[in-house]
C-alpha cells in the first residue's frame, strides 16, 4: 500500500475486535495517503456467516470503475463461502484484488482455486516458506499424520498453515521460558518472557518475545496459486510488534 495503485477500498471483516481495530488503523493510514472517506466502505458479518451473494454483488459494483480492492479481515471458515461466491461471480484478481489477513491454505482446500489466482494473503507463515525449519516441520507433521490413529482425523489433502505454526511456536516459546525461569510459576515465567531474551527458530523463522508480550517475527505477503498454495512475493524481516500505530491513532 506504500504506492497506492488502488483508489477505493472495501473493508470486509468479521464482527469482532480484531477486524474493527485493524480497520481503524487502516482507515487512518489510507487518510494519510490522501484517500477520502467516501472511497472507503466498511462492512462486517457475524461469525459463521455463509451468504455472501449480496456483499459480492456490492463489491462487483464498487469495483466497476477498475480502481478498487478488498481488504479482508474475515476470520476462519467464513472465508470459504466468501471466496466461493467471489469465484462464482467471475470477479478476478485483476478486476478487484482481495488481500486477506486471516485466510490460509486450509480454507483454500475446499475452493475452486483456479478461479482465485492472484489474490493476496498477509501472514507470518505460509506452507511455501523455504527454510530448513519449515521443511523439517512439514516432514514431521505429514509423517505423524500418516501414522496417526486418532479417531476421525482427516488425512486427505492436509496442509500446514499459520494458525498451526503459531500454536507450535507458542508451545516451544513457553518451554524456553519455563526452562530459563527454572519454574512453572506464572509470575516467574512472565518475568522471563518480559526480559526480551526468549527466542525460538520456528517454521516461520526467528520468533522473539518482546517486553510488550507480543512477538517479533517475519511477515510474508503471498499470492494465491491455482493449487491453493501461496507464492511468497514479499518478505518483511523481523517486524517489531507495535500493538497500535505511533502518533495520532485514537486521538480526536
Amino acid at each position: 500500500l506504500d504506492e497506492l495503485a488502488k483508489k477505493k477500498f472495501y473493508l470486509l471483516g468479521s464482527d469482532y475486535v480484531y477486524p474493527r481495530t485493524t480497520n481503524l488503523v487502516l482507515k487512518e493510514y489510507l487518510a494519510s495517503k490522501g484517500i477520502p472517506a467516501e472511497s472507503i466502505k466498511e462492512v462486517y458479518t457475524p461469525f459463521g456467516h455463509t451468504d455472501y451473494q449480496q456483499i459480492v454483488a456490492e463489491i462487483k459494483q464498487f469495483a466497476a470503475s477498475g480502481d478498487a480492492c478488498v481488504a479482508s479481515t474475515l476470520n476462519g471458515d467464513t472465508n470459504v463461502p466468501f471466496f466461493r461466491e467471489l469465484a462464482n461471480s467471475g470477479i478476478k484478481s485483476e478486476d478487484c484484488p482481495v488481500i486477506s489477513f486471516s485466510v490460509s491454505e486450509d480454507e483454500f482446500r475446499g475452493l475452486p482455486t483456479k478461479d482465485l489466482v492472484g489474490h493476496l494473503g498477509a501472514w507470518s507463515y505460509f506452507m511455501s516458506v523455504d527454510t530448513p525449519a519449515n521443511t523439517a516441520f512439514k516432514e514431521k507433521f505429514f509423517s505423524w499424520l500418516e501414522k496417526s490413529t486418532v479417531p476421525g482425523i482427516e488425512k486427505k489433502g492436509r496442509v500446514t498453515n499459520s494458525p498451526m505454526v503459531l500454536s507450535y511456536d507458542g508451545v516451544y516459546i513457553w518451554k524456553a521460558a519455563v526452562e530459563k525461569a527454572g519454574s512453572f510459576d506464572v509470575d516467574k515465567v512472565r518475568t522471563v518472557l518480559e526480559s526480551g531474551t526468549i527466542t525460538f527458530e520456528g517454521p516461520n523463522g526467528l520468533n522473539t518475545v518482546e517486553k510488550n508480550h507480543h512477538t517479533k517475527k517475519n511477515v510474508y505477503i503471498g499470492e494465491t496459486k491455482a493449487n491453493g498454495q501461496f507464492k511468497i512475493v514479499q518478505e518483511f524481516k523481523q517486524v517489531y510488534p507495535e500493538p497500535f500505530l505511533k502518533g495520532t491513532f485514537g486521538k480526536k
